[in-house]
C-alpha cells in the first residue's frame, strides 16, 4: 500500500521509515516544501528532500509547484529545483501533480511548465512524470 505524505517538516523520517520498510511506498508529496513559502525560502530543505533519493521506495510529487514561486509563469525560478529533483529521483519516481486550487497560473500552465517548459526533459520523461510512472508505482494496468 503506498503512502502519500506531506512531509516537509519530518523529512528525515520519512528516510528512516523507507529503510525500515523497504517494501512500503512512499511518495513525499507537495514537493516536499514547507506550506505557504515561497522562491529561495520554499527550498531550505531541499537536501534533505535529495537524501531521500537512495531509498527506491521513495517517490516525489510534483503537486503545486508554481504556488512555489513569486515569478509569472513559466516559474524559472523553479527550475533549477525541479532538475535536481529529476537527476536525484528520475522520472520513474517524480509525478506530475497540480492543487489547481491554489494555483497562480491557469490549469493548463500547470501541465506546459512540465511538458514545455523544462528543456532537459526527454519525451520518454515527460510521459513517466506526467502519468505512466505513477501508474506504475500504483500498479495500475494501462489499457492496451
Amino acid at each position: 500500500m503506498p503512502l502519500a505524505l506531506l512531509a516537509a517538516d519530518f523529512l528525515p523520517l520519512v528516510g528512516r521509515v523507507a529503510e525500515r520498510h523497504p517494501s512500503l511506498k512512499l511518495i513525499v508529496d507537495h514537493l516536499g516544501r514547507p506550506h505557504r513559502t515561497k522562491d529561495e525560502a520554499a527550498w531550505a530543505n531541499l537536501s534533505e528532500l535529495l537524501a531521500l533519493a537512495k531509498h527506491p521506495n521513495v517517490a516525489v510529487k510534483a503537486t503545486g509547484a508554481p504556488s512555489y514561486s513569486s515569478e509569472p509563469y513559466p516559474f524559472r525560478n523553479l527550475h533549477p529545483h525541479l532538475r535536481r529533483l529529476h537527476e536525484a529521483f528520475g522520472p520513474e519516481r517524480l509525478f506530475w501533480g497540480t492543487d489547481i486550487t491554489r494555483m497562480p497560473c491557469t490549469w493548463r500552465q500547470c501541465v506546459t511548465l512540465f511538458t514545455e517548459e523544462l528543456p532537459w526533459l526527454t519525451a520518454r520523461d515527460k510521459e513517466l512524470i506526467m502519468g505512466r510512472a505513477l501508474c506504475a508505482w500504483l500498479d495500475w494496468k494501462l489499457p492496451g
